[in-house]
């Protein structure tokens, strides 16, 4: 696995593989890769002839007051990891490499980028967008793997290829999660002990709302209560949105048809550490 640190290079090596008809497929991330990563990488190696992971801890996605300096790093691991997991190179840009002095620039995606994450990450997406554009730039990818947990992220950047006419099939894996289902994330390692082990209850909240639903809860005010609920019970938590909506678009009707999917959508904090999770299910 080569390691790539220029853009130029970076899209040199991708426009000769593209000349010899090989197909690349590229996984975004920000580093201190888990199974959830390793499980893209996988799954890109499946998809096409290369697989490029990217690693770059994004300044612009991050609040002033989130945790950009303290974001774990380790890029040993990483790089041990991407090249046992089958990643053909590792594109491990610097900040200045991917921001030099005088970039003036930025994508807005309206509309979706307004409520759940970005109502309470008002800048995030932009950063998000931004970014993967310049990522796709640099590694001219014939496809992107994303994971499911970041399940408004996949939508944004799904409209970022749609608007922007990027060539690049978008793939969106299942959210990999723990033995006792909390989802894989860089930000677990945050958790005390003993948050850890309520943090559980975020999957037991979905959960719960989708028993209710095969037993025909079809109102989004009950559902969302569901949610809710199961969360309070844990005193501790905090938390920012729990909620129900239709997968594709986001829109939030009052009541959901039989045939429509619809993803759950949960962020919350306990202690220090924020914790995002979703699940998609098709109303029987």
């Amino acid at each position: 696995m080569r390691i790539i640190e220029k853009i130029s290079e970076m899209q040199n090596i991708s426009n000769e593989m593209r000349k010899s008809y090989k197909t690349i497929a590229v996984v975004p991330t920000m580093g201190y890769l888990h199974e959830g990563h390793c499980s893209l990488i996988r799954l890109a190696k499946e998809t096409a002839d290369f697989c490029i992971t990217t690693l770059f801890v994004n300044p612009t996605q991050f609040a002033p007051n989130e945790d950009f300096e303290k974001y774990p790093r380790d890029f040993e691991r990483d790089f041990n990891l991407a090249k046992t997991n089958g990643s053909d190179f590792l594109f491990n840009p610097s900040v200045e490499e991917m921001y030099p002095s005088g970039f003036s620039s930025e994508i807005k995606i309206k509309g979706i980028t307004e409520k759940f994450e970005g109502k309470f990450r008002p800048l995030h997406f932009n950063g998000v967008a931004t970014v993967v554009a310049k990522l796709f730039n640099a590694t001219l990818p014939d496809f992107a793997i994303f994971g499911q947990k970041d399940y408004q992220q996949t939508l944004v950047i799904k409209q970022l290829v749609k608007d922007f006419n990027f060539p690049v099939s978008i793939v969106v894996a299942p959210t990999i999660r723990e033995h006792d289902g909390l989802a894989m994330s860089s930000r677990n390692v945050y958790l005390s002990t003993t948050d850890r082990n309520k943090a559980t209850i975020l999957y037991k909240a979905l959960n719960n709302v989708k028993e209710a639903i095969k037993k025909g809860t079809r109102k989004k005010e009950e559902i969302d209560d569901i949610l809710k609920d199961t969360l309070l019970s844990l005193p501790e938590i905090q938390i920012d949105y729990a909620s129900s909506a239709l997968a594709d678009s986001l829109n939030e009707p009052d009541y959901f048809e039989s045939g429509q999917k619809i993803v759950l959508l949960l962020a919350c904090k306990l202690g220090k550490t924020r914790l995002i999770d979703n699940m998609v299910i098709t109303i029987d």
